[in-house]
């Protein structure tokens, strides 16, 4: 399937009262806003957008989750081992949505 957007962000890694084990990383406010209006092409449910994430020489597929008008990237405790990433560290992601 071809990409319909491609983009990279860079944001800290934070701790969310949420599904364990993961961390997340925001995606900015103009990026959350180009997302949500491709949404309705890529959406396959409940607001959230399937992803190919990769950080460093990492990557893996998950969902970006909609919060506050901003979008949530799921860094997978797989990815935190493989990365040795952490809560508080600032990392950089490619996003690719197909």
């Amino acid at each position: 399937m071809e990409a319909i957007m491609k983009l990279t962000i860079s944001g800290d890694i934070f701790e969310w009262r949420g599904p364990a084990p993961f961390l997340f990383v925001a995606v900015p406010d103009d990026a959350s806003r180009d997302i949500k209006a491709l949404s309705s092409l890529v959406s396959y449910g409940w607001g959230v957008i399937p992803v190919t994430a990769q950080l460093g020489a990492t990557a893996w597929t998950t969902s970006l989750f909609p919060k506050n008008g901003r979008y949530l990237v799921p860094i997978k405790k797989i990815v935190q081992t493989a990365e040795q990433v952490t809560a508080g560290d600032i990392v950089t992601i490619a996003l690719t949505i197909s």
